[in-house]
């Protein structure tokens, strides 16, 4: 009996072993066309003359990386310190529009205001393991509860 709880036991652990990886939005290594096409746009010797610009290339970089739409969620930091989160609705050439996560307001942002870009895409890996690590731990107390309640039978 002993025996067939441990292998119940270390199954258990297995299976949720397996289990506890992040669901996060899965991402590819290779570039998409949006971010191909703004680092096309200038040539290398304006990027490097000029400080501004490689910055606003990153910047443009990134949000064609976040993509459009309401899974694209970012806080956006201004260079005058305000803070805006919400979604990338569109992005232009010169700008982009957020909207509000709770007013779904649009606002227009130019690429040269910002300061940086921060993406929001769900809970964190560290949580994710931490759920996964608890889930074990708590399966680990329940199999060895079940293991010594069935040796005192």
């Amino acid at each position: 009996m002993l025996k067939m709880n441990l292998c119940c036991l270390l199954s258990c652990l297995f299976l949720l072993g397996g289990l506890t990886k992040p669901l996060t939005a899965q991402q590819t290594d290779q570039p998409t066309a949006a971010v191909q096409l703004a680092t096309a746009t200038r040539p290398s010797a304006l990027r490097q003359a000029d400080p501004q610009v490689a910055i606003e290339e990153k910047v443009k970089i990134k949000i064609a990386k976040l993509g459009v739409g309401a899974k694209a969620k970012a806080t956006i930091r201004l260079k005058d310190g305000s803070k805006t989160k919400g979604y990338i609705a569109q992005a232009g050439e010169d700008s982009f529009v957020i909207r509000d996560r709770k007013t779904d307001a649009p606002t227009t942002i130019r690429y040269g205001d910002v300061a940086k870009v921060e993406e929001n895409r769900g809970h964190s890996t560290a949580r994710n393991i931490a759920i996964g690590v608890g889930i074990g731990v708590g399966a680990l107390f329940l199999a060895i509860a079940i293991s010594i309640a069935s040796l005192n039978d």
